[in-house]
């Protein structure tokens, strides 16, 4: 994986020249490379920084030394996070190679710590993850007076998804949504709740008055459990109203878990609805759908596990989506480099320890 420091070395320094004792281009540096080695908090990058000054050294140039925590703080928080959140994208564009029909989950993410006092305003991120490439492709923070339906298609202006399969939960079934997709050229799968009514109720009584198109069954054991998952899709929209609306509108699908807890004995069953732009293949439709729940399982909860960022307390202006792209440029690393067969935290923890490793995931 290509090394990222060069996409972030031109970035705008938003400090004014009296105050900038530090290469923005070191701050950046430090900053990427303490991320990866688990460092968490302004205070830990300075600590990093001096513990490892004879190393960087040689590869920065340091004129004032090592930056202090205060430094790091107020410059990641005057960064501003969307030309940051761009040259993201424009490394993870550079080091992922999408395939035709992969599939892109785009998800919301809260940043619980970043709530100020008395102040309602949390940061609030929207990710797309590329499951196959295991890797962030890019983010967009939502507006405090805003949610995840205008987020969205400004995240989606900044990747290319051509011939990708982007699935999006129920807040994500949205016309203009839809639209941003087809004119990345992709196609998507998007969950069916309430805020769809109409639609929702459209699909469900299709299911129960037209013919099935195709089906695919599954049956899954592990975690002390066993789970038979049916999927059901019909290509027949004649019961569905404005369906000219919907762009590339092909399938309606139905999703149906019975899930058995051999601890209890007990049976939960649920069933989801969904609409795509894709043909009426169960086997793939299925495929796709479990797929997205590994935006979950790969980023969320890792960024929780091994980054601690659900306790993040950083909220000086943009500091808290500036810091969450940090670390998510270390999970793109550490994810991707293959040759430790360490988990996360065991691969933070060797590059903390060793150098030549840290220089080997840093491609310097």
């Amino acid at each position: 994986m290509e090394s990222p420091i060069s996409y972030f070395s031109a970035l705008h320094d938003p400090r004014i020249d009296r105050t900038k004792a530090h290469l923005l281009e070191d701050i950046i540096f430090i900053a990427i490379a303490s991320v990866l080695c688990g460092a968490e908090t302004w205070n830990e990058m300075e600590d990093f920084g001096k513990s490892k000054q004879a190393w960087l050294r040689t590869i920065l140039k340091l004129p004032s030394g090592i930056p202090s925590h205060d430094t790091f703080n107020r410059v990641f928080s005057l960064l501003d996070h969307k030309e940051l959140g761009e040259k993201f994208v424009q490394w993870t564009s550079s080091v992922s190679r999408l395939t035709e029909g992969e599939v892109i989950g785009i998800d919301g993410k809260t940043i619980r710590g970043s709530r100020k006092n008395g102040n309602k305003s949390i940061v609030h991120m929207v990710s797309a993850w590329a499951g196959v490439n295991n890797i962030v492709l890019g983010q967009f923070k939502v507006d405090d007076k805003s949610n995840e339906i205008t987020a969205i298609p400004e995240l989606l202006k900044l990747l290319v998804l051509k011939g990708c399969i982007v699935t999006i939960d129920a807040m994500g079934c949205q016309k203009d949504i839809v639209d941003a997709i087809i004119r990345q050229e992709a196609d998507y799968i998007l969950a069916l709740k309430g805020n769809q009514g109409n639609l929702h109720q459209q699909t469900e009584d299709s299911f129960r008055f037209l013919q099935v198109k195709s089906v695919c069954e599954e049956i899954d054991t592990g975690h002390g459990r066993v789970e038979r998952r049916t999927c059901s899709v019909i290509d027949d929209l004649s019961m569905v109203e404005d369906k000219s609306q919907w762009k590339n509108l092909q399938s309606l699908v139905k999703i149906e878990s019975e899930r058995y807890f051999k601890s209890t004995g007990t049976t939960e069953n649920e069933t989801r609805f969904y609409i795509s732009s894709l043909p009426a293949n169960a086997s793939i439709l299925n495929k796709s759908i479990r797929s997205h729940w590994g935006i979950e399982n790969s980023l969320h909860w890792i960024l929780d596990v091994a980054f601690n960022e659900d306790n993040s307390r950083k909220r000086a202006g943009y500091a808290a989506q500036n810091f969450s792209i940090l670390n998510r440029i270390a999970l793109n690393i550490l994810k991707n480099e293959i040759t430790s067969k360490l988990g996360i935290k065991g691969k933070r923890l060797k590059a903390g320890w060793d150098n030549n490793y840290l220089e080997k995931i840093l491609k310097i």
